[in-house]
């Protein structure tokens, strides 16, 4: 079983802003960022398959991957002060958006997490140089997963945001058994959430049934690099024992769950953006320092 430290978000933070580590990373730069500097969008072609949108900085290994959540895209505040993080300590970084998502080609409805992965397999492998450290934001957690699983050599290391391994199909699978019958003959399970225009997502039967195929919580994940899960108390949409399942199923010996006591889902007020670039810089140490 993978050793699980329960870590205070202060830590790291004390530590870096003591050294001035981070100097060049002001408050107001992860408030807002140096739009002058922003990336470019580019898409990348694939044969038979829609078009990906992506934005990139070329710089040293390790890498910085980012992996979006379910209907979110590369935009978002997280991606953004990743971006400014990586150009500041010159460090290569790629965020992307999934078919059916922001600027990429494809129909979002017709998305299944087999569809998604492939566009992240497709990223490691076409897109970017060397190991990457994959940091996955709440479904883009379960993907930074089944990447890691299917391209171990090009994975350095994984941060988890809110990660959501599994959790639709345990979500769905935990109802009554009358209510999922009734869903299954209606053909979509409808969820309320704060993060959709609708107030509401909306999932097939197809999509669930399709999702099943990439469980990983069922038996020990075969994953050796060093893991962190940043996860709060407070998430109302994916529980923070998920987390805690994702530490003790993974085969690394180098695993940190830190929870944040007031964090919620999205993981984006300044402090946790601070948190997790902090925790992103401690694995560029410790995996410079390892080479």
């Amino acid at each position: 079983m993978a050793a699980v430290a329960l870590r205070s978000c202060r830590r790291g933070l004390s530590h870096i802003l003591s050294n001035g580590g981070l100097a060049a990373l002001s408050s107001k730069r992860l408030e807002a960022g140096e739009r002058r500097h922003k990336s470019t969008v580019q898409y990348a072609s694939r044969p038979d398959l829609p078009k990906l949108a992506y934005r990139r900085v070329k710089g040293k290994s390790p890498g910085v991957l980012f992996l979006p959540g379910y209907g979110s895209n590369m935009n978002g505040q997280k991606a953004e002060a990743l971006e400014e993080f990586c150009r500041s300590l010159g460090h290569s970084y790629l965020r992307f958006d999934y078919t059916g998502h922001g600027a990429s080609e494809g129909v979002f409805a017709e998305g299944t997490i087999g569809v998604w992965k492939k566009d992240v397999l497709f990223v490691l492998d076409e897109l970017v140089e060397g190991p990457q450290i994959m940091v996955g934001s709440s479904i883009g957690g379960w993907l930074m997963l089944l990447a890691a699983i299917a391209r171990q050599e090009k994975t350095a290391a994984l941060v988890g945001i809110s990660t959501a391994a599994d959790h639709i199909v345990t979500s769905f699978n935990s109802l009554p058994i009358e209510t999922r019958k009734d869903l299954e003959e209606k053909g979509e399970w409808t969820v309320p959430t704060k993060h959709s225009e609708e107030g509401l997502y909306k999932f097939s039967m197809d999509f669930l049934r399709e999702a099943e195929n990439h469980c990983v919580l069922q038996s020990p994940i075969p994953i050796t690099c060093p893991v962190r899960l940043i996860h709060g108390l407070k998430d109302e949409d994916v529980p923070w024992h998920i987390s805690m399942q994702v530490a003790e199923r993974v085969l690394s010996p180098d695993v940190d769950v830190i929870l944040r006591r007031h964090g919620q889902h999205r993981m984006s007020d300044k402090d946790d953006i601070k948190l997790m670039v902090y925790t992103i810089d401690d694995l560029i140490d410790k995996l410079t320092t390892m080479v």
